[in-house]
């Protein structure tokens, strides 16, 4: 398994600074650019080529916290972290929120894809418009989780080699939690779409 900490030369540890990660990205990946090495041999732009392929893979993980969560817990415990699908208890009640809303949102969704009037159509934009004021609100509460989780995975650093063994539970624990995070955000923007057409 590649190490994507490594190929960015970053220490392995739960929070990367999102803005200093992409300036080593760029600096690195311009060195092996395609337009860089266009005029070396077909052996170097291939070379090139892979470890420009390798960077984008490397940083596309590592500026995600989910995914960067994921790789950290593969290199260090030698193997993927299990997705467990309870959802916690600490989350039950958002869950029944955000359930409830998107069903509320595809239920509107519906009636509004049966009527054929454009006059009882006009009536469905009001509706559609409280609906999506309530799911960015839960969106709201959702970022506010999030950002709660990615605090403390910064305030882990600091520690984390000497704390890494007892850390490593929480860290696969906040991986699920930004899990949930990510799919609810993905079911709540899909229902802010479809009532926004």
């Amino acid at each position: 398994m590649t190490d994507h900490f490594a190929l960015l030369d970053e220490p392995r540890r739960p929070w990367i600074d999102p803005e200093l990660l992409k300036e080593k990205f760029l600096a690195l990946s311009s060195q092996v650019h395609p337009d860089r090495v266009h005029q070396s041999s077909a052996a170097e732009r291939k070379d090139a080529g892979e470890h420009y392929a390798g960077l984008n893979q490397a940083y596309n993980c590592l500026r995600e916290p989910k995914e960067r969560l994921r790789h950290l817990l593969e290199l260090e415990l030698g193997k993927k972290p299990k997705d467990i699908q309870n959802i916690p208890p600490e989350l039950m009640d958002s869950a029944f929120e955000i359930s409830r809303a998107c069903k509320d949102a595809d239920a509107l969704l519906a009636e509004k894809e049966k009527t054929t009037s454009a006059i009882l159509k006009v009536r469905f934009f009001e509706r559609g418009q409280e609906c999506v004021d309530k799911l960015q609100t839960i969106q709201r509460k959702i970022n506010e989780q999030r950002d709660v989780l990615l605090t403390e995975l910064k305030e882990m650093n600091p520690e984390w080699e000497a704390e890494k063994m007892r850390s490593l539970e929480r860290v696969e624990e906040i991986y699920r939690l930004l899990g949930y995070s990510a799919r609810w955000t993905q079911q709540i923007q899909e229902r802010i779409v479809e009532l926004s057409l």
